[in-house]
């Protein structure tokens, strides 16, 4: 496939349309990015009085995906929000879930895997909403958490280095783009590799950043360049990526451990060196544009994905009002 069709593809697909729904919702409600802890970040953000940030996320999950894979979905629970917090430079304190089912059986295996993520992660569940008399199953995960040194969604400038930094060693569920990168690994790693975000924004080695989320790469970096007020560039050919995956599927595909990171060229190599020392994929993808497109290359060949400019993703963007229109791409 040439990379004008990868493109195109991408662009039209369901994972990548579907992020498209939190402008409708921020205009619904009058938020903009300048609003209480800056709407369009992984968290929100909110000033301490005596220094840093309490952070604040929450997910909640597709319907279809929660009834399909129902552990992992509350596996994910835990896991997404608590990726959340790390690309924010942040360290998850508490988490509540909120979950609907017709029963108590039903309800077990999210619950089993909340536990799980939470036992692994080594971050407490204190509480949520419970009703097991609902016409079906979903989810619904919040988090908690403190930074010293934030990784802002709106800081990317032209000129950065887009690092993807992916946990390989894992394998796809069953159905929809998800892999697991977690399943066989022992806590202390998982723990570790979720605390190097906030030591890295600590050093100030990373300028911007968001966790790689349902959307994948694609509609990530479209999310962080739009944010930034900038364009990437993004080479297929560099992408960390298991060996023999499709790169159609890897772009919009959710990792599990995944990070894209918008870094000063000077600090580059030290960033992807931090992921490599933990056995972590970590690359230089691409770069930071002063333009706002996402441009995908591969060899000698360029496509556009995205212009945030022309159809707006999330609206959150500089100068953006969600009041307008919001067209699909």
């Amino acid at each position: 496939m040439n990379v004008a069709a990868i493109a195109a593809e991408l662009a039209a697909h369901p994972s990548i349309l579907g992020k498209l729904d939190i402008a409708g919702a921020t205009r619904a409600l009058g938020l903009t990015a300048s609003s209480t802890g800056q709407p369009g970040d992984d968290a929100a953000a909110l000033p301490r009085p005596q220094g840093g940030w309490d952070l604040f996320a929450a997910e909640a999950f597709i319907p279809a995906f929660v009834a399909d894979d129902p552990w992992f979905a509350g596996w994910c629970g835990v896991m997404v929000n608590l990726s959340d917090i790390a690309a924010m430079g942040g360290t998850a304190t508490a988490i509540t879930d909120m979950i609907w089912a017709p029963d108590v059986a039903s309800a077990a295996p999210v619950l089993e895997g909340l536990s799980a993520a939470s036992k692994a992660y080594g971050v407490p569940i204190v509480g949520g909403h419970t009703n097991l008399h609902a016409p079906g199953l979903n989810l619904s995960v919040a988090v908690t958490g403190r930074a010293q040194a934030l990784i802002s969604s709106f800081a990317a400038k032209p000129g950065d280095m887009l690092i993807a930094a992916i946990d390989l060693r894992g394998a796809w569920r069953p159905r929809f783009d998800n892999w697991f990168a977690a399943a066989d690994a022992p806590a202390p790693r998982l723990r570790g590799d979720l605390a190097l975000l906030a030591e890295l924004a600590e050093a100030g080695l990373v300028r911007a950043g968001k966790d790689i989320s349902q959307g994948g790469i694609a509609g990530t970096s479209l999310m962080l360049a739009e944010c930034s007020g900038c364009g990437f560039e993004i080479d297929l050919d560099r992408l960390p990526m298991p060996p023999g995956t499709d790169p159609v599927r890897w772009m919009r595909a959710f990792p599990s451990y995944g990070f894209l990171l918008s870094v000063p060229a000077a600090d580059a190599t030290e960033v992807c060196a931090r992921f490599t020392d933990r056995d972590l994929a970590a690359a230089v993808i691409g770069r930071a544009t002063g333009g706002s497109a996402i441009d995908l290359m591969q060899g000698d060949a360029r496509a556009t994905f995205w212009d945030w400019q022309a159809q707006p993703y999330l609206a959150l963007g500089p100068g953006q009002s969600v009041r307008g229109e919001v067209h699909h791409a």
